[in-house]
C-alpha cells in the first residue's frame, strides 16, 4: 500500500456500530465520524423519536449507501436493551462497535436529593450502560468478532466540579470509568476492548439555558482554554478508540482537556 493508503487503513472503522444517545449532540458528532471513516452499517438507541428520526434522515442523506437506523430505547429496561441489540444484529449482521453515549445531568445540593431522583441518575448511567453493553458482548461472544466499546465518564470522574452541585452525576460518571476498566479486565479474552473518554466541559445543549450564565463563567475562568470544548472535537479520539489504531488500547480513560488538568494519560491494563 502506499503511505496514504497505510495512513487511511490505520483509522478505518470496520463493521457494524450502535450509538447509544446518537440523537444528542456529542452522540450524533461521533456517528458521523464513524461513518466518515468507514461504519458498514449504524444503528442508533435513544429515547427522542423526533430527534433521532431527524439526525438518522441527515446521516442518510449524507451517507446513502449505508444502513443507518433508529430504535426508540430505554437502556434502564433490561429486556428492551437485549430486545434492541437483537433487532439490530437482524438488520445489520455483527456489531463491532458500541458508543455508549447516553446519560442525563442533573443538579442540586446533596440535602435535597432524594432517593429516587439518585438512583435515575444512576440508572441511566452506569446500570443503563452495563446492561447495552453486556448485550453487546454476548453477541460478540457468540459470533467470534470481538470489537470496541466506548463508554463515555466525564471530568466528573476525576474531580469535583465548580461550582455547581450534582453528587449523583460525580458518582455515576467515576462508576462509568470504574465500569469500564473491569470491563476491560473480563472481556479482553474474547477480543473486546473496552475503554472510556473524559471530556471536559463540552458546549451542548446540556451546558445551556437560564441561570447557567455564571457557571459557564467559572468554567472557562478555570480552563487553560478559555473555552468548551465542541462535539465534533471527541470525533478523533473516538475514531482513535475504534479503530486498528487503538487496537492495544484497553482499560483506558481519555481525558480531553480538563480545567487545570490537561495533559493527556493513557492508563492501560
Amino acid at each position: 500500500m502506499s503511505p496514504a493508503e497505510r495512513a487511511h487503513e490505520r483509522f478505518r472503522v470496520r463493521g457494524n456500530a450502535i450509538v447509544t444517545g446518537g440523537a444528542g449532540d456529542l452522540g450524533f458528532a461521533v456517528s458521523k465520524a464513524l461513518l466518515e471513516h468507514g461504519a458498514q452499517g449504524l444503528m442508533i438507541f435513544d429515547v427522542n423519536p423526533a430527534e433521532a428520526e431527524a439526525r438518522v434522515n441527515e446521516l442518510a442523506a449524507e451517507f446513502p449507501e449505508v444502513p443507518i437506523h433508529f430504535l426508540k430505547v430505554d437502556i434502564t429496561n433490561e429486556a428492551a436493551v437485549g430486545a434492541a441489540v437483537s433487532e439490530t444484529v437482524k438488520l445489520l449482521g455483527p456489531v463491532a462497535t458500541l458508543l455508549n453515549f447516553a446519560g442525563i445531568v442533573s443538579c442540586g445540593h446533596a440535602l435535597d436529593w432524594t432517593s429516587r431522583d439518585w438512583n435515575r441518575v444512576m440508572g441511566v448511567n452506569t446500570v443503563g450502560g452495563f446492561l447495552v453493553a453486556r448485550a453487546v458482548a454476548q453477541h460478540m461472544i457468540e459470533h467470534k468478532i470481538g470489537g470496541s466499546m466506548i463508554f463515555v465518564a466525564s471530568i466528573s470522574a476525576h474531580r469535583v466540579n465548580f461550582p455547581q452541585p450534582q453528587v449523583p452525576y460525580n458518582v455515576s460518571k467515576a462508576g462509568v470509568k470504574a465500569m469500564a476498566q473491569s470491563l476491560a479486565g473480563e472481556w479482553a479474552q474474547y477480543g473486546i476492548r473496552v475503554n472510556s473518554i473524559s471530556p471536559g466541559y463540552m458546549d451542548t445543549i446540556l451546558n445551556e439555558g437560564d441561570g447557567l450564565d455564571e457557571a459557564r463563567r467559572a468554567w472557562l475562568s478555570r480552563h487553560p482554554l478559555g473555552r468548551m470544548g465542541q462535539p465534533d472535537e471527541l470525533s478523533g479520539v473516538v475514531v482513535m478508540l475504534a479503530s486498528r489504531a487503538g487496537s492495544y488500547f484497553n482499560g483506558s480513560d481519555r481525558k480531553c482537556s480538563h480545567p487545570g488538568n490537561f495533559h493527556y494519560r493513557l492508563s492501560a491494563l
